[in-house]
């Protein structure tokens, strides 16, 4: 089946879509994304994407084409025409098309800013199997560009740091900068040692993510304790339990870094846990 895709106001099949070749997005990566993941059908914190959008778009002064009300309409309504129940809605904003190749950011009010939005079919999403195997991580220097905080779709080297994991046949990279774990390729990493979850603090240097925000919330109520700060690949090691979050892999173990199994080399019950929290309080909140 042709998948129904929005592209600037309009719902149209994928084979028809298409975005200017001096779009700013595709010359200079100057846009913005989020990935919200849709359960039995519905909608897993929209709010919270569609706030971390609204505060990436303001950081690179980019007007949004769309409100977040009439967002959450196209939402719903991909979701309806693709027949999703279990999967993903990508969403792109770019500074749009100038009509030329220029540095300096077009006027807004002439040139109107580019909306993309597809879905990604993923049936039995949440029942991944990696969640009772677990997965295994390398470490890599982090060289990105040091606004991590804005969900800019300038995604090379998260790509090619995935490509170095698939090479060493692992699962994902963890990136570290100044001898410090910052996250992995597309999510946050935590470790858990003695009970205590450890974590990055919220900061330019990792993405704010919206599951994480939920995981860590989750967690406070769960009575486990959190402590936000920066761990090193040794201590990772060291652990009792490692696991990573984001939109598409909810709360997902990781038994070995590097390498170097963790604990009994399965996943842990404090990962274990999150994730059933997650996804029972996900669903129950879902819109």
């Amino acid at each position: 089946m042709t998948r129904t895709v929005y592209v600037n106001g309009d719902y149209l099949p994928e084979t028809d879509a298409t975005v200017s070749i001096f779009d700013r997005g595709f010359l200079m990566a100057d846009g913005v994304y989020e990935v919200t993941s849709v359960l039995d059908g519905k909608l897993i914190d929209f709010a919270g994407h569609a706030r971390r959008l609204e505060r990436s778009l303001s950081e690179l002064d980019m007007a949004s084409p769309i409100s977040m009300d009439d967002l959450l309409v196209v939402h719903r309504e991909l979701v309806a025409r693709n027949g999703i129940a279990d999967g993903m809605i990508y969403l792109q904003i770019t500074r749009g098309n100038p009509g030329d190749r220029d540095f300096a950011f077009p006027d807004p009010a002439v040139t109107p800013g580019t909306i993309v939005l597809f879905t990604q079919d993923k049936p039995g999403l949440a029942g991944n199997p990696m969640a009772k195997t677990g997965m295994r991580v390398v470490s890599v220097d982090d060289i990105r560009w040091g606004r991590r905080d804005i969900k800019t779709v300038q995604l090379l080297y998260p790509s090619m740091a995935k490509m170095m994991a698939k090479k060493a046949g692992v699962d994902d990279a963890w990136l570290v900068e100044d001898g410090f774990v910052t996250e992995g390729t597309s999510n946050n990493a935590y470790i858990v040692t003695g009970g205590k979850i450890i974590t990055r603090q919220l900061s330019s240097d990792i993405l704010h993510g919206i599951t994480r925000a939920a995981v860590l919330r989750f967690a406070a109520e769960a009575q486990m304790e959190v402590i936000e700060r920066p761990f090193t690949i040794a201590e990772a090691q060291a652990a009792d339990e490692a696991f990573i979050t984001s939109a598409s892999a909810f709360v997902m173990p990781v038994v070995e870094v590097d390498g170097v199994a963790l604990g009994r080399g399965t996943p842990g019950p404090v990962a274990i846990r999150l994730r059933e929290i997650y996804l029972e309080e996900s669903r129950k909140s879902a819109i």
